[in-house]
């Protein structure tokens, strides 16, 4: 499907007359260049790609099922578009990612089940910018459950977003349970707020969060490299590497739950240290993942009290947001074990009696835009008004996705 331009008031719909799960696809939508397209109550099912979205603006998949078995490599991959809205939809199966998402710019991704790839369940990556990543399921997954930027050829990125590797993006009022790797991270992100979650049995292979650098590389355009790079951007025309920083990240008042004997394989958290980027890329110099990091709020029950942080060089003691004492005097680390009613049974509130009860939240600061790349617009900070039920929250209300 390529050129089909709609408009708000007339969009392209491919809906099932009789509902979700009655029209089923067994072939991929490849779209190009299109707008106002709508698809609603599908289901595609193949051995392959399912969905894959070019240069497209104001497309909604809403109530439906995409399904890529073993063959997929995305189940759906949308780039270089803007204000895209996945919701309410089971979207699973690709060795790589459920969902793909490069240098897409105002969105959500909303009440959906993510699940069953190799690699990160979904992550939003090649200068992503205001996504909303809300009140999903994110399950059975290989390297992890989200991401906030990951690694990009600097040829697929747009002006102005070129520098970091998404911006402006929150993750909130998430399940994200049964991943190999790290339930959640931020790999070369600008204002990114991880906050209000539940993880449940993440890092069996590694750790439970992560904030390291971002990658970028070319990937054979050259030219289009080197004009990025010309513009202000961050990167080379070579293949590049993992240097691309961290910067006003914070994760907050999430619940990390990962009950005896389940545990991460090494530590709670991989916060990489300062790297030097390539002559000439324009990065930051040294390149720092933990720059005005802050953790606070959480309630994290995993492995013994002897499990490490897994701070290093990174989150130094020098560090003025998220040293060691820092984080353990402002996280419940190990000193209070969270029940939940039944997480076996898809059933994630507190107990009847569960410490999260007595177990306040704290404030999230709005972002702020002052020392963002030249051009780069502000998003509005999100709001965390309601849990993943859509009960309010009452003040601040408690640390994880649901309420007790």
């Amino acid at each position: 499907m390529e050129y089909r331009w709609g408009t708000s008031h007339a969009p392209v719909i491919i809906q099932a007359a009789q509902g979700p799960g009655t029209a089923r696809l067994t072939g991929d939508l490849n779209v190009f260049d299109t707008r106002h397209l709508y698809l609603i109550d599908l289901e595609i099912d193949r051995s392959g790609d399912t969905f894959h979205c070019e240069q497209c603006s104001y497309v909604l998949i809403r109530t439906s099922r995409l399904w890529g078995g073993t063959g997929a490599h995305e189940t759906v991959k949308v780039n270089q578009s803007d204000h895209i809205y996945i919701e309410d939809s089971d979207i699973g199966g690709a060795d790589d990612n459920a969902i793909d998402f490069v240098a897409v710019h105002v969105g959500h991704i909303r009440g959906n089940k993510i699940h069953d790839a190799t690699d990160w369940c979904a992550y939003a990556k090649g200068g992503s910018s205001a996504i909303t990543v809300d009140s999903n399921e994110i399950y059975d997954c290989g390297t992890g459950g989200f991401t906030a930027g990951q690694g990009t050829g600097f040829e697929f990125m747009q002006a102005p977003w070129l520098q970091y590797e998404a911006s402006g993006i929150a993750v909130t009022n998430n399940v994200i349970h049964d991943t190999q790797g790290a339930g959640l991270g931020v790999n070369g992100g600008y204002n990114i707020v991880l906050a209000y979650n539940t993880l449940y049995r993440v890092g069996s292979r590694s750790h439970a969060v992560e904030f390291v650098h971002g990658s970028r590389g070319c990937d054979g355009d050259t030219a289009t490299c080197a004009a990025h790079r010309r513009a202000g951007g961050w990167g080379t025309a070579d293949e590049g590497g993992q240097y691309i920083p961290n910067k006003h990240v914070t994760f907050a008042n999430n619940l990390v739950y990962n009950p005896a004997p389940y545990a991460t394989a090494w530590q709670h958290f991989a916060v990489a240290g300062r790297t030097t980027p390539p002559a000439g890329s324009g990065a930051p110099s040294p390149a720092e993942a933990d720059d005005d990091l802050r953790i606070f709020g959480n309630v994290i029950w995993n492995g013994t009290t002897e499990m490490p942080l897994g701070f290093g060089e990174g989150c130094a003691d020098v560090n003025p947001t998220c040293s060691e004492s820092q984080v353990l005097a402002g996280n419940a680390v190990n000193t209070l074990e969270p029940r939940l009613v039944n997480p076996s049974g898809g059933v994630w509130t507190p107990a009847s009696g569960s410490a999260l009860r007595d177990t306040p939240a704290q404030v999230v600061s709005a972002w702020s835009w002052s020392d963002a790349p030249a051009g780069v617009p502000a998003v509005t900070a999100p709001s965390f008004g309601t849990d993943r039920s859509g009960t309010p929250r009452v003040g601040l209300g408690h640390p994880g996705a649901y309420e007790p």
